[in-house]
């Protein structure tokens, strides 16, 4: 994790772990954990753990989901990821993010979000960013050198907003419009498109599917 705090509408979604069954049935379940989901496929390498997890993920069959609304659609490209990660070779993933995000002196992609505002890191946008983050009560993990505007951090930050007991909509509405939706579909293209990329392509748009979901679930919000 990089980021820390201080101190009724059917998702169509199934999660088993453990042998147990939860069945997701608020839409703030479905988003929380994709949200989370994202923030640890993009953080570092996926491990064995993360793959298990992946695969004990069931979209259910649904006769009347359309399956090109938002949510059908998001469901799809769930078991394209799912697909490539039983397929997946483990030694050649972890070149393949090293290439995509860490290269030498930098990957192919830049996942933050002031390079894709303003072409430079660490800009104005990141001291924004900084500032709600500070209103929020996060703040950087100790040992995490990275700036907090990297894709992988934004996605933990509005996990547990979505994900909080004191759920506040505004602030996880203005949060997603102040610092994501700005950039992130640009981002999550680009994943899909790198030369690099193979596993991360499927990675790419399941992202891009669940922005556009999530763009869908916000904007009846306001």
């Amino acid at each position: 994790m990089w980021i820390a705090l201080r101190g009724n509408s059917d998702s169509n979604i199934i999660i088993k772990l453990s042998g147990d069954t939860l069945k997701i049935s608020e839409e703030n379940q479905l988003r929380g954990g994709m949200y989370a989901l994202l923030a640890r496929l993009l953080r570092s390498v996926p491990d064995q753990t993360l793959f298990e997890q992946l695969d004990a993920i069931e979209t259910a069959t649904n006769d009347n989901l359309d399956k090109k609304s938002s949510k059908g659609q998001l469901g799809q490209a769930l078991n394209v990821l799912k697909l490539a990660a039983k397929s997946v070779d483990r030694e050649a993933l972890e070149e393949e993010y090293h290439s995509l995000f860490i290269g030498m002196g930098r990957g192919e992609l830049v996942p933050f979000g002031s390079w894709y505002l303003t072409g430079y890191l660490m800009e104005k946008p990141l001291g924004v960013l900084r500032e709600d983050l500070l209103r929020l009560g996060f703040e950087r993990q100790e040992g995490i050198h990275e700036p907090e505007d990297h894709a992988a951090a934004l996605c933990e930050v509005m996990s547990m907003l979505i994900l909080s007991e004191d759920l506040n909509e505004n602030e996880a509405l203005n949060f997603f419009r102040n610092h994501i939706e700005p950039w992130i579909d640009r981002f999550y293209s680009d994943l899909e498109k790198a030369e690099h990329a193979c596993f991360y392509r499927s990675v790419g748009t399941l992202g891009a599917e669940f922005n556009r979901f999530e763009k869908q679930y916000l904007a009846m919000l306001v």
